[in-house]
C-alpha cells in the first residue's frame, strides 16, 4: 500500500477530568468535515451538533470556519467544505499550537489540536495511535455536566442516581451500573476509523465480501435448489432444516436455545417469508423452490447483490423509503438513537416528512413501530454485520462488505 503525508495529532477535551484524548495520524489533504468525521468516531460523539475550527493558519491568519455549511452561512464564518487541514497545520511546527475544534456550541465541547509531528500514512487511512477515557455523554451539559454526570453515576447510593440513570440509559442504550469513565478500547476506535475511511475513500467490493453478506440467503437458494425443500402440511419448514439453518448461520440465542420449529426461530421464518415475497424462492406442490431470479442469483452471487441493493433500496412507499435512510444512515456511522427513543425520532422525522394518517392527524407510536420493524427485519435477511448475540442492544458492527452494501442503497435511496 502507497503511504502519503501525514500528520500526528493529539487531540484533547479541554476541562475533562480525567483528561479525555485521542492521537490520530491522518493525510494531511482531508478536508475539514473529513477531519470532523473523524474527531467524531475517535471521541464517540453522534453528529447532532454545529462544529467550528478557531486557529492560526500555516500562515498566521486567523481562521473562524464552521461546518455544516448552512452553518456558516447563517454566523458569516467560513465554509468547512472549502478548507484542506494542509491549509491550517504548519508540518514544522510541532507542540502547541493555536488551533481549537469546538463540537455543540450549547454545551461547547473544546477540544485542543495539537501536533506531535509529521510524517506519512497508508493511503486511504485514519488511525487511533493512542488515546484515553471514553468519550463524553452526548448532551452532558459540557465538561462541567459530565463531571458530575460521572460523580453520581459511580455512586448507587447518590439521592440523584436513579435519575441520571435512566436519563443515561435511555439517551445512550448502556447499562449505567457498567458506566466507566475511564473506559477505553483502542480496538473499537480504530474500528469505527475503519468505517470511515472506507467510506471516504471507497475501495471494490470483493467477492469474498459479496458472499458473506449474502451468505443467508445463498444458504436458502442452495438447499432449494433442484427439487426443493419439503415443507409441513400447514407451510413451514420441516424441523430437520430449522435446525441446519440455525446451525449454519449461528442464530442460536440464550433466550430460545436451539429450537427446531420456524415460530420458535423468527429468524428463519422472518427470512423464508421476505425470500417468498422477493420472488427468489416460490412454493410449489408443498415444495419451497427457486423463483426466476433465484435461479439467476444462485449461478451469478453479483447479479443477485445488484437484486438485494435495488430491493432493500427501493422500498413499497415513501414511509419505507425514509425508515431505511435512516436505519442505513445508524448504520453506516456506527451509532443509532437508543430503543427508549428510536420510536420518538422516527416520528419526528416522519412528521417532519409531512406523513399523517388519512384523517390528517399525527402518526400514531405503534405506526413508527411497525415501520421500525418493517426495515430491520429486510436488513437482518443479510449478514451486514460482525457476528454477535442477536438480541444485543447496542448497535452492532459492520463488516466492510455491509459497509459497502449500504453505501450502495443509501446512493439508490440519494437518486430517487
Amino acid at each position: 500500500m502507497q503511504t502519503v503525508p501525514a500528520y500526528d495529532l493529539r487531540i484533547s477535551i479541554q476541562g475533562t477530568q480525567p483528561e479525555i484524548w485521542r492521537r490520530l495520524l491522518l493525510p494531511e489533504t482531508i478536508t475539514i468535515p473529513q477531519f470532523h468525521d473523524a474527531i467524531q468516531r475517535a471521541f464517540g460523539w453522534q453528529d447532532r451538533h454545529l462544529y467550528g475550527i478557531r486557529c492560526l493558519d500555516r500562515n498566521g491568519e486567523p481562521r473562524v470556519i464552521v461546518g455544516p455549511d448552512e452553518a456558516a452561512e447563517d454566523v458569516d464564518a467560513e465554509l468547512a467544505s472549502g478548507v484542506v487541514l494542509f491549509e491550517l497545520i504548519d508540518a514544522l511546527r510541532t507542540g502547541p499550537a493555536d488551533f481549537e475544534y469546538e463540537y455543540d456550541f450549547g454545551d461547547t465541547w473544546t477540544h485542543k489540536v495539537e501536533l506531535v509531528e509529521s510524517g506519512l500514512c497508508p493511503e486511504g487511512t485514519i488511525t487511533c495511535v493512542e488515546g484515553a477515557n471514553r468519550g463524553p455523554v452526548e448532551d452532558s451539559g459540557g465538561p462541567h455536566g459530565y463531571r458530575r454526570l460521572a460523580k453520581i453515576l459511580a455512586d448507587e447510593n447518590h439521592p440523584e442516581f436513579y435519575d441520571a440513570a435512566t436519563w443515561f440509559e435511555g439517551v445512550t442504550g448502556e447499562r449505567a451500573r457498567a458506566f466507566d469513565v475511564g473506559a477505553f478500547d483502542l480496538d473499537v476506535v480504530n474500528r469505527r476509523l475503519g468505517r470511515l475511511s472506507l467510506q471516504l475513500w471507497p475501495r471494490p467490493l470483493t467477492p469474498a465480501e459479496r458472499d458473506a453478506v449474502l451468505r443467508p440467503i445463498m444458504w436458502f437458494l442452495e438447499n432449494s435448489a433442484g427439487e426443493g425443500q419439503e415443507l409441513t402440511k400447514d407451510g413451514y419448514l420441516k424441523p430437520a432444516m430449522v435446525r441446519r439453518t440455525l446451525d449454519e448461520l449461528g442464530w442460536h440465542d440464550a433466550i430460545m436455545g436451539k429450537g427446531n420449529r420456524e415460530l420458535n426461530a423468527k429468524d428463519v421464518l422472518n427470512l423464508r417469508l421476505h425470500l417468498l415475497d422477493w420472488k427468489l424462492l416460490r412454493k410449489r406442490n408443498g415444495r419451497m423452490v427457486l423463483g426466476p431470479m433465484g435461479k439467476v442469483g444462485l449461478a451469478e452471487p453479483d447479479k443477485l447483490w445488484g437484486h438485494m441493493v435495488e430491493t432493500i433500496g427501493a422500498p413499497q412507499n415513501d414511509a419505507l423509503k425514509l425508515m431505511t435512510r435512516l436505519a442505513a444512515h445508524w448504520l453506516v456511522q456506527g451509532f443509532a438513537p437508543s430503543y427508549t427513543l428510536r420510536d420518538k425520532v422516527i416520528l419526528s422525522a416522519l412528521e417532519a416528512a409531512g406523513f399523517t394518517t388519512r384523517s390528517g392527524d399525527p402518526i400514531p407510536e405503534s405506526w413508527a413501530w411497525d415501520i421500525d420493524r418493517t426495515v430491520r427485519e429486510s436488513l437482518d435477511c443479510l449478514q451486514l454485520t460482525v457476528p454477535a448475540p442477536r438480541f444485543r442492544l447496542t448497535e452492532k458492527d459492520l463488516t466492510d462488505g455491509g459497509l459497502k452494501f449500504l453505501l450502495q442503497v443509501q446512493a439508490l435511496l440519494e437518486d430517487r
